[in-house]
């Protein structure tokens, strides 16, 4: 291994430099201390801290997270540049949100399930409940914040090295171990309206040749309702330039006559009556942030059984809480209501179908969520001449359970129809019935999902032999593990009794055999070769191989190059495979239905039904990142990558517009349901559209990074540490069927809805004597409104042109002191000038608020105080 020492000085600077980040002590401690070896995201091979892979990683320390202020991982990724679309969090929970409570991280906007989470360098159970019914994912807010010692983000596809799911790159989450002693951190913060506590221990214990740590970990926030940010609490948006999105299925309701004619209820306010439907604004009802609660407990240790063996373990028992909330239930034509002509409040005096209609006397629809994460790893790992070799078993487990009750807003329309014959619930007028009736139609549900892993593996690494350019080295292993997703709801979904609402099933399994092997190669000209392949075999679609080659060029003590080429590959996931039907919900307008009768011509949220499909194949992907890292002085480091990134046989829905434009026409189509026209009519209103998955997308995405680190400058007495990370989308095409569904068409997504093109962060950190200040800027930057300009289903981005949304730029800081004995004070603020998001009309599916959600973060200046203490 000393044979690559003398060469790779420079990239050793570079990551030391981005784990230190703001911390220049820490980099400092580095390079005085002895080298080890290490393995960093990327690679399979240990190899010394004066050695790095031709494939871009981003690693922040623990120091680096703390002085950001963020609370979970999740705000961390948020921020991160190499981020983009797909990375969800808990913003914007409702009730029609399929992952309530959880979050994801998204590289280069590929998607949550384009990024690989992993712990400790191996998988992990995914989330039980899938986002947008089929996108699985790893949930980040499972991570105890305090149990992380570092994150490194490969920026780069690593398929050849991880299997599936490495198409965008890979986040690595190190976590805290050979600790000794103990330490306690609290931290108390909030913004308006808005509170967030967390408290957690550390303790560990050395003894001869072993190291136990134990991490405790508790935090809860408070609710953030969107009726406590300015304009953010109104599906109207009308009067900030926007859509009015506010819903037909009102309280009051609409009725139709039989004679065919949809007329609003009499008592409809006038300022709501269209003159078919009398509409509603759901918009107070829905949450910016959910009530939350976590409590975690991990456990690391690890001990000598012989000279060369060592037996090493983690456990990990997370107890997650939190709530959903969503408006009213809304009924329409297809729940079948219908009101007799001798009702006692029927103010028409002859029979009427209930056309539009919600229970707001009921209440809100109110889901609680409670997740249990378990994850259990037991292994030895030992040297046997000179080859290091690890072997494991891991059983991880994801189970949540969504419950709701009486009083939380469920209503079944067979137990409202029973109370409407009976003349005790009075659906005119926006009345509120008496409580028992409310509990007569009312019911309880339950949902719950169970996500499994088992994985075993083997692995072993070490010199094949030495070259005059130095040494040959190998990593290479085996792996095999089970995975099994059900997503079970409520009896009373399946049935058809429970309207407005999401409802979601899926069920799945499969194994996985993996065999990979990585060879790093010291060339003549300072040029290192790494070359990696991997084969995986599945038992559902079948099998895949994928290379990867990686070449470093150390130019001189100041330059290095890089580049790297592999091909990649994402498995279907388990609901986009065993996915019953389900349904989410689409807000658009009903053009074919409008000819026909002005009633349909409102926007208004359609039920679309999903269902899986058992016969898809693997997406297919190509990566390409070549670059520089530049080092003119001390100290100070630059780096430069231009990255591509090419996926092929995407699995996507087939296209809305497709399928509506086909099948919306025909009042017989079975894909797109309709109910009994009208008198001379030729349409009924839509009820739902049937809609599946298939391997039917491409997409090519491009972009720039640039970095730069200058740590240990000298500055009024102390240290200053400075770094600055900057990610360029150049482009982001999508290959996809137009509406018509006759021939394929290519969107460039960059710089349109949710796809920036500009992302930055920029962080200041100086030390002096018992004090720390740090400031922190992060910049989203602008990009088009309304991806669907009129509403129809029909996306037209690439032909509209539409507003644009603004720039978002906040700013973060932090003072801390260290004049106590044993413990650190910290005191921040997290958009620190109470930056609004910028106003949008969005895009009329989760975007109705006047915001994008997946971009900007609406919580406003949050002030923080945090206390560490160590004995």
């Amino acid at each position: 291994m000393e044979n690559f020492t003398p060469r790779r000085t420079l990239l050793a600077s570079a990551i030391l430099a981005a784990a230190a980040a703001t911390t220049p002590q820490t980099l400092i401690a580095a390079e005085e201390g002895a080298i080890e070896e290490i393995t960093v995201v990327g690679s399979r091979i240990s190899r010394n801290t004066e050695f790095e892979n031709a494939t871009p990683v981003q690693v922040l320390d623990r120091e680096t997270i703390e002085t950001s202020g963020y609370t979970n991982l999740q705000q961390l990724f948020e921020k991160n540049p190499a981020a983009g679309n797909g990375t969800f969090s808990t913003r914007g929970n409702n009730q029609d949100s399929t992952a309530n409570g959880a979050a994801a991280v998204s590289l280069r906007g590929m998607g949550a399930d384009a990024t690989l989470v992993l712990v400790n360098g191996r998988r992990v159970a995914i989330s039980a409940f899938a986002e947008g019914i089929t996108t699985n994912f790893v949930d980040i807010n499972s991570i105890p914040l305090a149990a992380v010692e570092r994150v490194e983000v490969l920026k780069d596809g690593a398929s050849a090295i991880y299997g599936s799911d490495a198409v965008a790159g890979v986040v690595n989450l190190v976590l805290r171990k050979d600790f000794e002693g103990a330490e306690i951190s609290m931290d108390y913060g909030g913004a308006d309206g808005y509170d967030e506590q967390s408290l957690s221990a550390v303790w560990g214990i050395n003894g001869e040749g072993s190291n136990l740590t134990v991490i405790l970990d508790h935090h809860k926030n408070s609710r953030l309702a969107s009726s406590e940010r300015s304009g953010l609490g109104t599906a109207n948006q009308s009067g900030r330039g926007g859509e009015d999105f506010r819903s037909s299925r009102g309280y009051p309701g609409s009725f139709t006559l039989p004679n065919g004619i949809t007329v609003p209820d009499p008592n409809c306010p006038e300022e709501r009556d269209t003159g078919e439907v009398c509409l509603y604004d759901y918009g107070p009802w829905t949450l910016i942030t959910p009530e939350a609660e976590r409590t975690g407990l991990l456990m690391l240790g690890h001990t000598d059984l012989t000279e060369n063996i060592e037996f090493f373990s983690e456990i990990a028992v997370q107890h997650n809480t939190s709530v959903a909330q969503g408006a009213p239930t809304p009924l329409d034509g297809d729940a079948e209501l219908y009101v007799e002509a001798d009702h006692p409040n029927n103010p028409f005096g002859e029979r009427v179908d209930i056309f539009r209609y919600r229970t707001v006397d009921a209440g809100a629809r109110q889901w609680n969520i409670e997740t249990d994460n378990l994850r259990g790893v037991f292994g030895l790992r030992g040297s046997i001449a000179d080859w290091d070799w690890e072997t494991s078993v891991q059983r991880s487990r994801s189970e949540s359970t969504q419950t709701g009750d009486r009083s939380q807003g469920w209503v079944r329309t067979d137990l409202l129809q029973e109370e409407i014959n009976a003349g005790r619930y009075n659906p005119f007028g926006g009345v509120q019935n008496p409580d028992a009736v409310i509990d007569a139609i009312t019911t309880s549900l339950v949902r719950q999902g169970k996500s499994e892993l088992t994985s075993y593996d083997l692995t072993i690494n070490g010199d094949l032999f030495n070259t005059p350019s130095g040494m040959v080295a190998m990593a290479a292993g085996l792996e095999y593990r089970e995975e099994k997703a059900a997503d079970i709801p409520d009896d009373q979904f399946q049935r058809g009794l429970i309207f407005g609402t999401e409802s979601v099933s899926a069920k799945a399994s499969r194994d996985i055999t993996s065999a990979f092997v990585e060879i790093a190669i010291p060339l003549p000209a300072n040029l290192d070769l790494t070359l990696a392949g991997r084969y995986d075999d599945y038992s559902d679609f079948g099998s895949t191989t994928n290379p990867m080659a990686n070449l470093l060029w150390t130019a001189s003590d100041q330059l290095s190059l890089r580049a790297s080429w592999g091909t990649g590959f994402r498995a279907p996931s388990l609901a986009q495979i065993g996915l019953g039907d389900s349904q989410e919900s689409l807000f658009f307008k009903d053009t074919f239905g409008c000819e026909v009768n002005e009633a349909y011509c409102s926007q208004t949220d359609y039920t679309i039904i999903y269902s899986g499909n058992p016969d898809l194949d693997a997406e297919e992907s190509e990566s390409f990142n070549i670059g520089a890292v530049f080092e003119p002085i001390e100290g100070f480091q630059l780096s430069l990558d231009y990255w591509k990134i090419t996926q092929e046989g995407k699995i996507d829905e087939a296209p809305f517009g497709f399928l509506y434009r086909r099948h919306c026409n025909d009042q017989s189509s079975t894909i797109c349901q309709r109910g009994t026209p009208r008198q001379g009519e030729s349409l009924g209103a839509l009820q739902s559209i049937r809609s599946g998955f298939t391997n039917i997308g491409e997409q090519q995405v491009s972009g720039v990074d640039l970095s730069f680190v200058y740590s240990g400058l000298a500055l009024a007495g102390g240290n200053l540490g400075l770094r600055f990370d900057y990610s360029y989308l150049m482009e982001f095409e999508r290959v996809e069927l137009n509406a018509d569904g006759d021939a394929f068409l290519t969107r460039d997504l960059a710089g349109e809805y949710e796809y920036p093109q500009h992302r930055w962060n920029a962080t200041g950190d100086w030390t002096f004597d018992r004090f720390g200040f740090s400031a922190g800027l992060s910049y989203i930057g602008e990009f088009e409104d309304t991806p669907d300009i009129d509403f129809d289903g029909t996306l037209d981005y690439d032909t509209n042109t539409s507003r644009t949304v603004d720039s978002f730029l906040t700013m973060n800081l932090q003072a801390r002191y260290t004049g106590f004995a044993n413990m650190i004070l910290s005191l921040g603020a997290d958009n620190v000038f109470d930056e609004a998001p910028p106003f949008a009309i969005g895009d009329g599916d989760a975007d109705l608020y006047g915001y994008v959600q997946s971009q900007h973060d609406p919580r406003g200046r949050f002030i923080y105080g945090k206390m560490t203490y160590t004995f």
